[in-house]
């Protein structure tokens, strides 16, 4: 009988120190449980020249946060919105106490948080995730680089280049701004729950290639999500409701589709679109 009091005994306090959360499904909460991937995600970040604020966006029970914390180059702040998260994250994690933004992150104000740059990392929920990309890009010129999983499909979208049938709005608005890289594939069953799809990282890092050269951001957008709208279309049909001055660019591009068309090549038409 002592025998099993003592196992009763273990088990009791082997459960008191395990927290079970239940995944909720309208977060898209499939948090990773693989710590060699965890850890192989926080090394792609890169290494910055001295200690600037990453922000960790959806941190779940921790799992990317145990390395983030350990790396002397980064403040890092976490960025959650499931409420029964940060108690726990705080218990586990006690210097991040007061660095925990209960927010959802498509309301966050990045700004109110870091006044120069810094960067992003995390497991993002899918169902948000081409809205975490263009919430980035209303920060382009504070986020310096940005390392995130991802449903494979969008992170191929997104540093997919010209004349693939992945290339898109995301694609170009994105390559406009940073250098995009995919780093590896995720099988579903490295996840809890298992999502019903592979899932991907991939970085971005700012660069300066077009800096300067778009004359006005909102036409830029306007151009590239009107031209992709109708993608099968030729520019000249999927763009005809815009006038152009046809004096800045090739005539010929309007003869072809939004695919076909780099960056560089929609920042000179967005610029030579006369509302």
């Amino acid at each position: 009988m002592q025998k099993y009091g003592e196992l009763f005994v273990f088990c009791a306090v082997f459960l008191k120190n395990i927290t079970f959360v239940k995944k909720i499904k309208q977060l898209g909460q499939h948090f990773l449980h693989n710590n060699q991937i965890a850890a192989d995600i926080v090394r792609a970040l890169p290494i910055m020249d001295s200690t600037q604020k990453v922000f960790e966006i959806g941190p779940g029970e921790g799992i990317l946060t145990q390395y983030l914390v350990q790396r002397a180059d980064v403040d890092l702040h976490l960025v959650e919105l499931d409420a029964r998260l940060p108690q726990l994250l705080r218990q586990k994690f006690p210097i991040l106490r007061d660095r925990i933004i209960e927010q959802d992150v498509l309301h966050v104000r990045f700004d109110q948080f870091a006044s120069e740059q810094f960067a992003i990392i995390g497991n993002f929920p899918y169902n948000i995730s081409s809205q975490i990309m263009f919430k980035i890009l209303d920060y382009k010129d504070q986020v310096r680089c940005m390392v995130g999983m991802f449903q494979k499909e969008v992170a191929e979208r997104i540093v997919s280049p010209p004349n693939s049938k992945e290339y898109g709005i995301l694609s170009v608005l994105l390559q406009a701004y940073y250098s995009g890289e995919y780093l590896f594939t995720v099988a579903p069953h490295e996840f809890d729950p298992p999502p019903k799809v592979q899932s991907a990282v991939i970085r971005l890092v700012r660069n300066g290639q077009y800096d300067g050269l778009i004359k006005n951001e909102r036409y830029f957008k306007t151009v590239v999500k009107t031209a992709f709208n109708q993608r099968r279309k030729k520019l000249s049909n999927a763009l005809g409701a815009l006038s152009f001055d046809t004096s800045q660019f090739p005539v010929a591009w309007l003869d072809r589709r939004a695919e076909q068309l780099g960056v560089a090549e929609f920042i000179q038409l967005a610029n030579a679109w006369q509302p």
